[in-house]
């Protein structure tokens, strides 16, 4: 098993290195997509892999100008100490946004488990008040989504939309791929009426044209994000018709808990893998 779904995961994820992560960017963006690159692991609870993490997202962040790409970075809280306290990632944190301040680059921040919803959009808040060039992505399987996305949008916040990849109680969560596509229509709309800076992240064929048509209506600022490797058919399509499409980079050997959750996120992202798979075997 963990042989056949690395063949599907060595679609999505560049390699093990961060070279492997920056070589796949500077393809993306020779294509016209720009690049937002994440290193795999989270829940780390010991400084070693904390320090290790934050020393490769600020050589990340140092080596986009020099590649020549046109990138950002997105940051899991558990990845940089939220295990441990809130104190340990504000520090680790406030780490990566200086050099990430120095550099003008972006820095989006992963929303994990609903356990840490409420600390992640406190860390945004904290960070978004003294760096402008930074984003939060929200999750529309959740359903308390629509009051956090309304207050940020009132705060000024810059948002990347997700369907959500986290299994959650049913209390808290919508649980069926109709509601969880409603849920994620009526935020999408909220975004385009209200906000001016957002992700559209989604490979969804439906929510996709949806996010076109609202475009129109309402022209704001935003860009759609897609996994590396995922709805290669669609980006070019998109990117044609002069809109921002960004590459969602994942590097690292921690792909076996990642990948298992993409596919279990919807069953959908198996067939999409397997045409993505079958067309990269035809070119």
């Amino acid at each position: 098993m963990e042989k056949v779904l690395f063949r599907f995961a060595n679609q999505w994820i560049a390699g093990d290195t961060i070279e492997d992560a920056l070589n796949s960017a500077q393809s993306a963006y020779k294509n016209g997509r720009h690049a937002i690159i994440n290193k795999l692991g989270e829940y780390h609870k010991t400084k070693r892999p904390i320090r290790k993490t934050v020393a490769e997202y600020q050589k990340i962040i140092s080596s986009f100008r020099k590649w020549k790409i046109r990138g950002a970075i997105s940051v899991k809280p558990t990845q940089i100490g939220l295990s441990i306290s809130q104190k340990e990632c504000y520090k680790n944190l406030s780490e990566i946004v200086k050099t990430a301040r120095d550099a003008h680059v972006f820095v989006w921040i992963d929303m994990e488990s609903a356990d840490h919803t409420d600390e992640t959009i406190e860390l945004y808040y904290a960070f978004f008040s003294r760096y402008e060039r930074m984003g939060i992505a929200l999750q529309a399987n959740l359903k308390r989504t629509e009051d956090d996305l309304r207050d940020l949008i009132k705060n000024g916040a810059k948002i990347r939309l997700v369907k959500g990849a986290y299994k959650e109680n049913a209390k808290i969560a919508f649980k069926s791929r109709k509601d969880v596509d409603n849920s994620y229509i009526r935020l999408m709309r909220k975004l385009f009426k209200e906000s001016n800076e957002f992700g559209i992240a989604t490979h969804d064929s439906k929510l996709i044209k949806k996010a076109v048509s609202l475009s129109k209506r309402y022209p704001k600022k935003f860009e759609f994000q897609m996994l590396k490797g995922i709805r290669e058919d669609k980006k070019p399509d998109l990117i044609k018709k002069k809109f921002v499409v960004s590459d969602y980079i994942p590097y690292g050997t921690n792909w076996l808990p990642y990948s298992i959750r993409r596919i279990k996120e919807r069953k959908r992202n198996i067939l999409l893998l397997g045409s993505s798979l079958l067309q990269s075997q035809r070119v």
